[in-house]
């Protein structure tokens, strides 16, 4: 019978960068699978976090945020957010309500209408509900709901948690019956190396300033399990210039050692596993039109 079917599905989040996406999608899959930080366009690419609810598997699709992009970076990171809703069951359109309406907000909402999105329904979530007054929210609600025809709209706030979970009972509902993509003991599908490059370039944004950040990625060099159980990883962080080497190493190597500790103590507890991690800063001036530093963050250098 269709009721002891399972069932599965897409749910792509779109959004501009930095109004909680990646927020959203570790508090529903209970654990972190896509790194936060306050900068925007943290995100890269598209992160899949996964959610069982009783007979459904939910797999969220964090993307990195929608902007105008400047960069061929910037343009393979749109690519990817936009290429995150072609197989999408139901999108998630989420607006940081501290902001407010943003020419940017409207401009996705009319590229998403433009594009013609018929047949998969397109939910507003309202973020960060605590940091605005209720009848500013709720007029806000009803003005972006005249702009565009949402399927629904949920008030949630990503960080605390508040809404979150009538959100996913929602999204169990309207899935559709399919099998499990994945087993249901998985959270995310991305390799544990891949994971761990991103922990430390998350440790990296959060340090650094300015442009620097984005000008420097991380990439697993090499992952030996040893006999004691322990892990041994290389990575290597790759910048622009011998200049942002220097910033990245810090005065006496001060700023990547505090990088190494802090990637080293966040993947031993998210393992439960002794990491032992080895940082090589190295320099590509052109390593931003490189095909293959695109392929190993998970993007297209071709967008």
């Amino acid at each position: 019978m269709i009721s002891d079917m399972k069932k599965c599905g897409l749910v792509s989040l779109l959004g501009e960068p930095n109004v909680g996406k990646s927020t959203l999608v570790n508090k529903i899959a209970g654990t972190k699978v896509s790194i936060v930080t306050h900068k925007a366009q943290t995100t890269r690419t598209r992160i899949r976090g996964i959610r069982v609810i009783e007979d459904t598997q939910i797999i969220l699709v964090d993307t990195p945020g929608v902007f105008v992009p400047k960069r061929r970076l910037d343009r393979a990171m749109v690519s990817a957010a936009w290429g995150g809703f072609t197989e999408a069951d139901i999108i998630l359109f989420m607006l940081d309500v501290s902001r407010g309406l943003t020419e940017g907000s409207k401009s996705i909402l009319k590229s998403v209408g433009d594009k013609q999105y018929e047949k998969c329904p397109i939910i507003l979530l309202l973020n960060k509900i605590d940091k605005i007054k209720r009848n500013d929210l709720l007029n806000l609600s009803k003005t972006l709901n005249v702009l565009f025809d949402f399927s629904a709209t949920f008030m949630i706030s990503a960080e605390k948690g508040s809404g979150t979970e009538d959100l996913v009972k929602w999204l169990s509902n309207k899935l559709p019956f399919s099998p499990w993509l994945y087993p249901e003991d998985q959270i995310a599908d991305f390799p544990l190396k891949i994971f761990a490059a991103e922990i430390t370039r998350e440790k990296l944004l959060i340090r650094l300033h300015q442009e620097l950040p984005y000008q420097l990625t991380v990439e697993p060099d090499s992952w030996v399990e040893m006999p004691n159980g322990a892990i041994k990883i290389h990575q290597i962080i790759y910048v622009t210039n011998k200049r942002h080497k220097g910033m990245v190493l810090g005065k006496k190597g001060e700023t990547i050692k505090v990088v190494s500790i802090a990637a080293r103590k966040e993947l031993k507890e998210a393992m439960g596993q002794d990491i032992h991690l080895f940082l090589q800063v190295k320099v590509r001036n052109n390593w931003l039109n490189e095909p293959l530093r695109f392929s190993n963050i998970g993007l297209n250098f071709s967008d």
